[in-house]
Order: C-alpha cells, then structure tokens, then sequence
C-alpha cells in the first residue's frame, strides 16, 4: 500500500471520478472496512452518498442500536428493518454456499430499493483484498464478491479499499478519526451470522449465536485476539438441573493473524474455557455443551460456513 496519506486522497478521488454527478448508496455494516469505505464517500460525495445499514436480524448483540449512535453524523444514514425477508430467504436451506448467495443476493434487493427511491446509480462496497483472493480462489464466496447476483441493477460498484489487507484498514481508519470500537472491532463476517450456524438458519439458532458471541467477545477481550466467536455447530444429550437434554453444541474459536489469509487458534487458560462454558450454558437453557476450537488456518477458515 502506498502511505495513508497518499492512500487517503486517491481513494476520495477515485470516488469523485468515478460517481461524478451521480449519487451513491454505501453498503454499512458496523464493521472497520465498510466504516472506513463509507468514511471516505462521505468525504469525497458529501450529499450525494446515502448510506444503508440493513438490519438482516443475522447482526451482533446491539449493532443496529451502535450503528444508529457511531453513525449519527451522516446526515442521509438509512436503517432497513428488513430480519424477515433474510430469515425468509434461508429457511430450510443448509448448504454453506448456497446461503451466502442467498444473502448476497437479498443485501443487494434492500439496497437496490433504497437506490430507486434516491435515485442511486452507484453501490460503495468495503470489500478488502483478502475477500477477493477467498473469492477468487474459490475458497467460499463473500456476500460482497462471490455472492453478487448475475443482474445488479446499478451503473458501477466502487470498492475503494480493495486492495488493502485488514490491517493496513485499520491503519487508515485511524488516520480519518474513526472510534477505536470501530478501528479496532475484531472481524464480523458479511453474511453475519448465518456463518457461525451450520444447517438451517432459524430464529432460535441465532439467538445462541448472538448470546454466545457476545460472551465470548467480551470473555477473550484481554487476549486481543484477531477474532473470536461462537458457532452452532449441531446438538447433542446434555443434563440440566434434573432434566435430561437434547441441548445446542457451541463453538467457540479465538485465532491471531495478521491479515486473515492464514491464522493460528489462541491457547486460552482453563479458568477462562471454563468461565465462557459456565456463562453460555448459564445463559443459555437450550444449549448442553461447550467444545475449543483448537484448528488453525488452515486446514480450517475462520468462520465456519
């Protein structure tokens, strides 16, 4: 990458040239790369950018309430309830790929329904080197690169930080000014949750995931890790006060990596194992266990679908 201060002023340039007299909508998802792409559109278009954050109901603990708050100064910030339609879409679908098309291709509906009504010719993405090298090497798709429908109804995709590693993201994120709980927010994948629930997506399946996420968020906190998580990975017989219980198995995965492409799984203490395992099963009355992801990548990814 050439330095952010010569990165910063080409990509708003870029921007410029590329919209025109147009107007843009930005895909907004909380996360640093679309918060840094966004940023930038802000700056280069001003008005003419409306940014989109879509609320697929596949989101973390408290992130459309975050966004609302982080966000505030972008005057043209649109909220789409739109939990339905994605949980609609995926139902009784199980296969990883075929999800995240589905996902991919429902993002892009919302916000070819907000473009029609600003009248938007043009999608911002934060799409980052990385997605397009999974993409292209046909390792999954990404929401924002493999999972594009054959028909997007916009006159261009602009991708400003599409050649950047995460952290060099992260790098230029603190060069504009963005809160640390942005420039420094562990990875969330595009497809959110979904990914973190093998088998069907159901409203069930990705309340453990959310709960448990945000537990083990804020458990490995002081390990810094790249990115931590929890999955639903299947069911299996577990005991709960004097009941027997065919409860939801969680995983929990916490890696360090540099930019993602590869990353080695973090060795926690066994108080810490325990405390997450003992505050998800607390927590949560359907699930029976707790199991460590102990796989690097590779041969595993990060997420699990």
């Amino acid at each position: 990458m050439v330095t952010v201060d010569e990165f910063i002023p080409e990509a708003e340039a870029e921007i410029q040239d590329e919209v025109g007299d147009g107007h843009a909508i930005i895909a907004l998802s909380g996360g640093v790369d679309s918060s840094v792409a966004a940023t930038l559109a802000h700056r280069a278009i001003g008005g003419q950018l409306t940014p989109v954050y879509v609320d697929t109901g596949l989101m973390r603990k408290g992130e459309t309430e975050q966004i609302r708050e982080t966000f505030s100064f972008m005057e043209n910030l649109r909220v789409v309830e739109a939990q339905d339609r994605f949980l609609d879409a995926l139902s009784g679908v199980t296969d990883p790929e075929e999800k995240r098309e589905i996902i991919g291709a429902q993002f892009i509906r919302e916000f070819e329904t907000v473009a029609n009504e600003v009248d938007a010719d043009y999608l911002v993405q934060g799409t980052i080197y990385p997605d397009r090298i999974e993409s292209d090497g046909e390792i999954k798709s990404h929401h924002n690169v493999g999972g594009l429908p054959d028909v997007v109804d916009f006159e261009g995709i602009v991708e400003p930080v599409r050649d950047l590693y995460k952290d060099e993201v992260r790098e230029v994120a603190r060069d504009l000014g963005l809160e640390s709980i942005i420039a420094e927010r562990m990875p969330f994948p595009g497809p959110g949750l979904a990914v973190r629930i093998i088998g069907e997506v159901t409203e069930e399946k990705v309340r453990v995931a959310r709960e448990s996420t945000f537990i083990v968020e804020e458990e490995l906190e002081e390990y810094e890790p790249w990115q931590a998580l929890a999955a639903v990975i299947g069911k299996a017989t577990g005991v709960k006060g004097d009941n027997r219980v065919h409860g939801w198995i969680v995983a929990v995965r916490s890696v360090e990596s540099r930019d993602g492409m590869t990353a080695r799984a973090q060795e926690l203490d066994w108080e810490t194992l325990q405390r997450i395992q003992s505050r998800i099963t607390g927590t949560l009355d359907n699930v029976s266990r707790v199991v460590y992801d102990v796989t690097h990548k590779p041969p595993a990814t990060i997420e699990y679908e």
